[in-house]
């Protein structure tokens, strides 16, 4: 039970961080220049790297050397699961890149502003797990604070890089021509699947608790799946790379000191 309050709280603040991001629809009418949603991007990529290392990798790697397992094989082998679960879902469901005006996964007659919301959904799947796992694992852990405490971090990092994310998908929408409150509600209900799979990953993790190392290492595979495959691509396009570039230095920057810092 305590598992569950502790993902409804962490997930829910990402959640909500998207949302308000999405808000940002009621304040910016007007076209955004394109190194906006460069920084953006970069930023989103840096704090997601950081957050795979520091905290899922490096977790997962010390509980397995704490059980009496091969320390980097839980990891090596999540972390590969993880980038072709993230890698299958990328084939399967049909999403659109707007900076690359790309359709990718199977040919679909489903609107562009839907591809779009999908595009930004998948992204934040592997973010749910990783904020659901972290407090899983603090919950199991009890008597190690800086469990919780790394989970906080985890969950105020890809909070604030969700506030970018959801006016990502609210401000284009709107820029295609969609009405201010509907652009602002499909932009909220994009991050509607980080609570989804944060409690089913506290869910599974319950049964199968010898797994966890395994399963942190899966949540950072797919994360950083998005990273290499999206958001660093993305953030490199035309003119404002190097914008690009210190956006992904800066979101590293900050989610490696939130962990250090609160870990």
């Amino acid at each position: 039970m305590k598992e569950l309050f502790y993902v409804l709280g962490g997930t829910g603040f990402i959640f909500m961080m998207t949302m308000l991001g999405a808000a940002m629809v009621f304040f910016f009418r007007k076209k955004t220049k394109p190194v906006f949603q460069t920084i953006f991007l970069g930023f989103a990529a840096g704090v997601m790297i950081a957050a795979s290392v520091f905290g899922l990798l490096v977790p997962s790697i010390n509980i397995a050397e704490s059980s009496g397992c091969i320390s980097w094989l839980p990891a090596a082998a999540g972390f590969v699961l993880g980038v072709a679960f993230l890698f299958g879902l990328d084939k399967a469901i049909p999403h659109l890149h707007p900076n690359l005006n790309l359709l990718e996964g199977p040919h679909s007659s489903m609107k562009r502003t839907t591809l779009l919301v999908f595009a930004v959904t998948l992204h934040n799947i592997p973010e749910g797990m990783a904020v659901g796992l972290s407090f899983a694992l603090a919950a199991q852990n009890p008597a190690d604070t800086s469990l919780y405490f790394a989970a906080v971090a985890l969950a105020l990092g890809i909070g604030i890089q969700n506030f970018p994310e959801g006016a990502a998908v609210s401000l284009p929408l709107r820029q295609e021509g969609m009405k201010v409150k509907r652009a602002f509600l499909i932009g909220t209900l994009s991050g509607i699947v980080e609570p989804v799979f944060g409690i089913l990953m506290v869910l599974i993790a319950g049964f199968i608790q010898p797994a966890m190392p395994y399963l942190l290492s899966f949540a950072a595979g797919a994360m950083m799946y998005v990273v290499v495959e999206e958001l660093i691509p993305e953030s490199h396009l035309g003119e404002h790379s190097n914008a690009g570039t210190i956006a992904v230095m800066s979101g590293f920057l900050l989610m490696m000191i939130l962990d250090i810092a609160l870990g």
